[in-house]
C-alpha cells in the first residue's frame, strides 16, 4: 500500500529518491518523507502529510547533499495521515531510520515491552515500534552488527512488510527485508536502487533482483548485495532478472491522466494478451499453464475463483464463461472472506486467483489456505514475478503493461480476455463446444481489439460532453442482465472510486425488489442493453424506469431503435457475442466515470483513501 525508494551510489540521492517517489505515488499518497545520509554521515529527515509535491516544497534544500538515501510515500494503516505518522521513522537514539510497507500485527505487544525498557514513541505507527526494536537489539546484544539486529527484530514480528533501514554508524549501507510486500533491487554501475517496483530505476538499469519472501539483503558499494534468509541467516545466491519495462510505458504520453491513457491502451493490451495464445487460422488456443494441466481442470469437482474489487467482478464474468462453455461448477469468492469462513476445499478442487498486482494480501492469504488443503492453484496477474505468480502451481500473465491509474481499466479487460481463453479452451477440450461454435467464438474474440478501437473513436467525444450533465449528481444505479450484471457492478465501482458519487450495480431483474424505490427525476440509471441475451427483459426494465421519471443512460448496439428511443442518453457499441459484451461495454463506462470525475475536480489517478496495490489485509 506504500511506496519505498532507496539509493546508494554516485548520483544525487535526493533527485533519485524524489523522482522515484513520484512514480510510486500510485501506491499511496496521503503523506511522504525522505531521509538522506549526508556527506558528513549525519541523517537529514523531512516528511509531511500530503503528496510528494508537498514533500518537495519543504525539502528542496537537500538537493546535492548526499549520495545515499531513502524515501516513502504512504497509505495510512496505523495512525491518521499526519506529519508525525509519516515515514521515515527514527529510533530513540536517532541513529536508525526505517521506511515500511505493510502491517506489523503484534506491534502493540512489542511496543508495551519497549516502553517498559524506557523507549518513547512520537507516532501512532507500527513502523516506529519496529525501528526501536532494532535499536533495542543493537543496545542489548553483545557483538551484534547492524544487519543482524535487523534480522533479530524481523524474527520477532509477524504480519506483512517490506522495509528499508539505514544506520548513521554504517554509512552507505542499506538493509532491506520482505515478507508479503514486494521489493526490488536495481543493479547499476557503481550504484544500487531499491523500490517497491522497478519503475523508479528503469532508466538507470535493466537488471534487477526481486527479493523473495522471507529474505533480506545488505546492500553497499563496497560489498554489493548480500542476500540472507531472515529466519536462519542462510546465504542466498541472487537471481538477476532483465527488466522489460520501458520509461515510455510509465509516462503519460500526452494524455491528461494515466487513467485516460490506459483506457485508450485497451485495444493493444487485449491484443497483446491474445498474441501467441489465440491462433484463429489454426483453430487453436495455446496456453501453457492450461495445456499442461488440462486434466486438473476437466476433472475438478469445482473451480473456485478468488479475487478482490475489480478482479472479483472479472471473476464473476469468468464464472459465467466457464460454466457455460466448460460445464464445470464455479464459485466466486471474495478473498478477504474466503480464509475466515472455513471453506470446503480439497485436492479435487481448482482455485483461480485473479490479481492485477499479484501482491494483493487478502488473495495471497486465501491462496495459502487453499494450497494447504491440497487444491491446484492457478494465477492470473499482470506483474511478472509477483508473489501470487510464485505461489501458484501454474498461471497466465495478462499483458496489459504497467497500470498506474489506481482505478483499474486495461487490467480488467485483459483479465476478462484470459478468462475467455480458459473457458473456450476447456470447453473445446471436454467436448462441450463443437468445432463450428468454437471457431465462431474465437474469431469473435480475436475481433474484440478492433471493436474497442471503434468504441473509443465513436463514443469518446459524446461521453465527454454527456458527462457534464452529471457533475452535481449524488447517486447512480447501474443495471445489467446475464454477463452484463458484473459489468454493471464494475461500472458502478469505477464511478465510486474516482468521482466519489454513490453508485450501485444490480441485476436488472432485481430493480423491482427494492432499488426501484430510489428512482425519480434526479436518479440517473445506466443500463447495459446489448441486443443479445435478455433484450426484451431489458426493454421492460427501461419502461419501468421511465414510468418513474428516471434518467436512462443506455449502452446499446449500433442501430438499436427500441431502447434508444426511450433513453435520455444513448451510447452505441458494436455488436458482439453475448459472452464478450462485458469487455466492449466496460469501455464507455470507464470513460463516463473518468469524465464525470474530471468535471468534479477529483484527482482521477489518485482517488482519496485508495491505493493501487493492496498489500495489507
Amino acid at each position: 500500500m506504500c511506496g519505498i525508494v532507496g539509493y546508494t551510489g554516485f548520483q544525487d540521492a535526493y533527485d533519485v529518491v524524489i523522482n522515484g517517489l513520484r512514480r510510486l505515488e500510485y501506491r499511496g499518497y496521503d503523506s511522504a518523507g525522505i531521509v538522506l545520509d549526508k556527506k558528513d554521515n549525519s541523517f537529514e529527515v523531512e516528511k509531511t502529510k500530503g503528496k510528494v509535491d508537498d514533500l518537495v516544497a519543504i525539502s528542496h534544500h537537500l538537493k546535492n547533499t548526499a549520495h545515499v538515501g531513502m524515501g516513502h510515500t504512504r497509505w495510512a494503516t496505523h495512525g491518521v495521515p499526519s506529519d508525525r505518522n509519516s515515514h521515515p521513522h527514527l529510533s530513540n537514539d536517532g541513529k536508525i531510520a526505517l521506511v515500511h510497507n505493510g502491517i506489523i500485527e503484534n506491534y502493540d505487544t512489542i511496543k508495551t515491552m519497549l516502553k517498559e525498557k524506557g523507549f518513547t514513541f512520537k507516532s501512532e505507527t507500527d513502523t516506529e515500534v519496529l525501528v526501536n526494536l532494532i535499536q533495542y537489539f543493537m543496545d542489548t546484544t553483545t557483538d551484534i552488527d547492524f544487519p543482524t539486529a535487523v534480522r533479530f527484530a524481523l524474527n520477532e514480528v509477524y504480519g506483512a512488510y517490506a522495509i528499508t533501514v539505514m544506520h548513521e554508524d554504517h554509512p552507505g549501507v542499506l538493509v532491506v527485508g520482505r515478507l508479503g510486500s514486494p521489493l526490488a533491487i536495481g543493479l547499476g554501475e557503481n550504484e544500487y536502487f531499491i523500490a517497491s517496483d522497478a519503475s523508479p530505476f528503469v532508466e538507470f538499469t535493466k537488471e534487477a533482483i526481486y527479493l523473495e519472501e522471507g529474505h533480506m539483503a545488505t546492500i553497499s558499494l563496497q560489498n554489493g548485495v548480500d542476500i540472507r534468509t531472515i529466519k536462519d541467516n542462510s546465504k542466498i545466491e541472487p537471481a538477476v532478472q532483465q527488466l522489460k519495462l520501458s520509461l515510455e510505458q510509465i509516462e503519460k504520453g500526452g494524455y491528461e491522466h494515466f487513467m485516460l491513457k490506459e483506457i485508450f491502451e485497451q485495444p493493444k493490451s487485449i491484443h497483446d494478451t491474445l498474441r501467441g495464445r489465440l491462433l484463429v487460422e489454426e483453430g487453436i488456443i495455446k496456453m501453457a499453464g492450461i495445456w499442461d494441466h488440462l486434466e486438473k481442470f476437466t476433472n475438478a469437482q469445482k473451480i473456485t475463483i478468488i479475487a478482490c474489487g475489480t478482479s472479483w467482478h472479472a471473476g464473476l464474468i469468468g464464472e459465467y464463461l466457464i460454466e457455460e462453455f466448460a460445464r464445470i461448477p464455479v464459485e466466486v469468492e471474495y478473498a478477504s472472506e474466503f480464509r475466515y469462513r472455513n471453506p470446503i476445499i480439497n485436492e479435487k478442487d481448482v482455485v483461480i486467483a485473479i490479481s492485477q498486482s499479484g501482491e494483493t494480501a487478502d488473495t495471497m492469504a486465501a491462496l495459502k489456505l487453499a494450497k494447504e488443503r491440497g487444491a491446484f492453484i492457478y494465477g492470473i496477474c499482470n506483474v511478472v514475478d509477483s508473489s501470487i505468480s510464485r505461489i501458484t502451481d501454474a498461471g497466465s500473465y495478462t499483458h496489459a503493461g504497467p497500470e498506474i491509474g489506481v482505478a483499474s481499466t486495461k487490467a480488467f479487460t485483459a483479465q476478462l480476455t484470459i478468462l475467455a481463453l480458459i473457458a473456450l479452451k476447456l470447453g473445446k477440450h471436454n467436448g462441450n463446444l463443437g468445432n463450428a461454435e468454437f471457431m465462431s467464438l474465437i474469431s469473435e474474440l480475436n475481433a474484440i481489439p478492433k471493436k474497442i478501437e471503434e468504441v473509443l473513436a465513436t463514443t469518446h467525444d459524446l461521453i465527454k460532453e454527456m458527462a457534464k450533465d452529471f457533475t452535481n449528481t449524488h447517486n447512480f444505479l447501474y443495471l445489467g442482465r446475464g454477463y452484463n450484471y458484473p459489468a454493471a457492478l464494475e461500472g458502478a465501482l469505477k464511478l465510486k472510486e474516482i468521482s466519489y458519487i454513490h453508485a450501485e450495480g444490480y441485476p436488472a431483474a432485481e430493480m423491482k425488489h427494492g432499488p426501484i424505490a430510489l428512482i425519480d427525476e434526479n436518479m440517473p440509471i445506466v443500463i447495459i442493453a446489448p441486443k443479445r441475451g435478455h433484450y426484451d427483459k431489458i426493454v421492460s426494465n427501461v419502461q419501468e424506469i421511465k414510468a418513474r421519471k428516471g434518467k436512462v443512460i443506455a449502452v446499446v448496439n449500433k442501430g438499436d431503435v427500441q431502447v434508444a428511443e426511450m433513453a435520455d442518453y444513448v451510447i452505441e457499441i458494436p455488436d458482439t457475442s453475448e459472452c464478450f459484451s462485458p469487455i466492449v461495454a466496460s469501455v464507455p463506462l470507464q470513460l463516463l466515470a473518468y469524465y464525470i470525475a474530471v468535471y468534479r475536480g477529483a484527482n482521477v489517478d489518485q482517488p482519496r483513501n485508495l491505493a493501487k496495490s493492496v498489500t495489507v489485509e
